[in-house]
């Protein structure tokens, strides 16, 4: 922990924050700077020490990302108003943004150029998991880089998955809320279907998690998101339509066309004209696609 005596966070809404939170709790040092001042006050009202100026965090030994995209990461630390420039030598970084995995890897070499180490570190396990520090992390790096985050990453995720080099860890995150993005489509027509059928999801759930068809979508969203009308995760369609084409633009990238794969695009997409980017993300659930024109011919 010594080699880690001031760390920063950088991008302080509901992952940030907690994440910020979880380090602090462990010991470290940790200043925190959002561009949204509405976020910094939210942070330093729980005792999130918030700087003005990204400058100032020039003096960390370590900097946590939380950022919406590649090109906000890549602007807070090549940018301007960035503060690679002015970096302590050896600085570490560890970007837990559902980020491009291309972008990343282009962005980490400019980096180790620089004397600077780089990680992806992308999330899953919402706003609860940061404040909790019981993320699941998917990581991507050389394994002296993941060794030497180790402490700083014990904090913030109890479970913590060294996936690849650089850019592995943006794929995995992909993959995991692809299957996310399918299994509440999936869910849902499911559960409305056997509704139709005078089946009631609240009589059926539990069944079907003890059964093969279970999902962590069934397991935890329905129960403590969706049956309850919570709709509170943190994460909204927004985030979840980013990663969803991220997805696509990987599929495509790599000369592949699943079918399957580009009905979940086509429908995540679609879900704009009815939900709002602020939704929370299971919201999709009640969201049903309108047929197009060829189904009526």
């Amino acid at each position: 922990m010594s080699e880690f005596k001031k760390v920063g966070v950088i991008g302080l809404g509901n992952m940030g924050r907690g994440m910020a939170l979880s380090l602090a709790r462990a010991g470290f040092e940790v200043v925190g700077y959002d561009a949204s001042e509405q976020a910094a006050d939210a942070s330093a009202a729980e005792g999130v020490h918030v700087e003005k100026s990204l400058a100032a965090l020039s003096n960390c030994d370590a900097v946590v990302l939380s950022l919406p995209t590649t090109p906000i990461v890549s602007a807070v630390l090549e940018g301007e108003s960035g503060f690679v420039a002015n970096a302590k030598p050896g600085l570490l970084v560890i970007d837990t943004t559902s980020g491009d995995p291309y972008a990343t890897r282009e962005l980490a070499a400019r980096l180790d150029t620089q004397g600077i180490r780089f990680i992806d570190a992308p999330v899953s396990g919402g706003a609860t998991g940061a404040r909790k520090g019981t993320l699941t992390m998917f990581i991507g790096g050389t394994k002296e880089n993941v060794a030497f985050a180790e402490p700083l990453l014990a904090a913030m995720g109890d479970k913590r998955f060294h996936i690849g080099d650089v850019g592995a860890g943006d794929i995995a995150k992909i993959v995991n809320n692809l299957l996310t993005a399918s299994h509440l489509l999936t869910a849902s027509e499911a559960f409305r279907m056997a509704d139709a059928a005078g089946v009631k999801t609240e009589a059926l759930i539990e069944a079907i998690n003890v059964g093969s068809g279970r999902s962590g979508v069934t397991l935890y969203n329905y129960p403590s998101r969706i049956l309850n009308n919570g709709f509170d995760s943190g994460f909204t369609v927004q985030l979840m339509r980013k990663d969803v084409n991220l997805a696509m633009a990987l599929q495509k990238s790599l000369g592949q066309n699943f079918p399957v794969t580009s009905e979940v695009g086509s429908i995540w997409n679609a879900s704009a004209e009815s939900l709002q980017d602020k939704d929370d993300f299971n919201r999709i659930t009640q969201y049903v696609k309108k047929p197009s024109i060829q189904n009526y011919l």
